[in-house]
């Protein structure tokens, strides 16, 4: 019993180094240096306070699907420039039940940057994970997360994460039709 906890911990403390690694030495999601912050052609309204600019959990373990598949899916507006390109990165985090923290999750559960499109309009994709849950323990909670960039060539020219929310509409891929939340247990 005291060498499971003892390994529990141990696994909850990498996890936690991991994230902390990734947070040092991945760059920052700000806007590139050499190519400044423009504001949405739309009314001078910030992409940033966009109502198109969403994350949600669109797919929860469904029972048509593989077992334990989570689905994300993510809208982001257009920036009104016709030769900028839009991207999403979708990741998975889970609750850690002893910190309270969300902490990425360590292998196959980041989908790496997704070209969505070159448009001034809004735009939706969606990417799902396969979980492989450890038998004998208990449930999990998790959320998504979902990058978005805006690049004109490789310069990063817009860039913002938001954690998933319920709520929001999906315009394909929800898992049963409609279906929208911030979070989704797993076990």
């Amino acid at each position: 019993m005291a060498k499971s906890q003892s390994l529990a911990k141990s696994q909850s403390l990498l996890a936690c180094l991991l994230a902390l690694a990734v947070l040092l030495f991945v760059p920052p999601l700000a806007a590139s240096a050499s190519a400044p912050a423009r504001k949405s052609a739309a009314g001078g309204h910030s992409l940033y306070r966009s109502r198109e600019l969403w994350a949600t959990i669109d797919v929860c373990n469904p029972k048509d699907q593989p077992a334990d598949t989570v689905g994300i899916r993510g809208s982001m507006p257009g920036d009104g420039q016709p030769h900028d390109t839009m991207y999403m990165r979708f990741r998975l985090q889970y609750l850690d039940s002893a910190t309270k923290y969300w902490v990425d999750l360590a292998h196959g559960a980041d989908s790496g940057f997704i070209a969505i499109g070159a448009h001034k309009s809004a735009r939706q994709a969606g990417y799902s994970f396969q979980l492989v849950p450890v038998a004998g323990k208990p449930a999990v909670t998790l959320r998504g997360v979902v990058s978005f960039q805006w690049r004109q060539g490789t310069a990063v020219v817009h860039a913002v994460s938001r954690p998933t929310t319920a709520g929001q509409q999906s315009l394909a891929g929800a898992d049963p039709a409609g279906f929208s939340a911030a979070t989704c247990v797993i076990g």
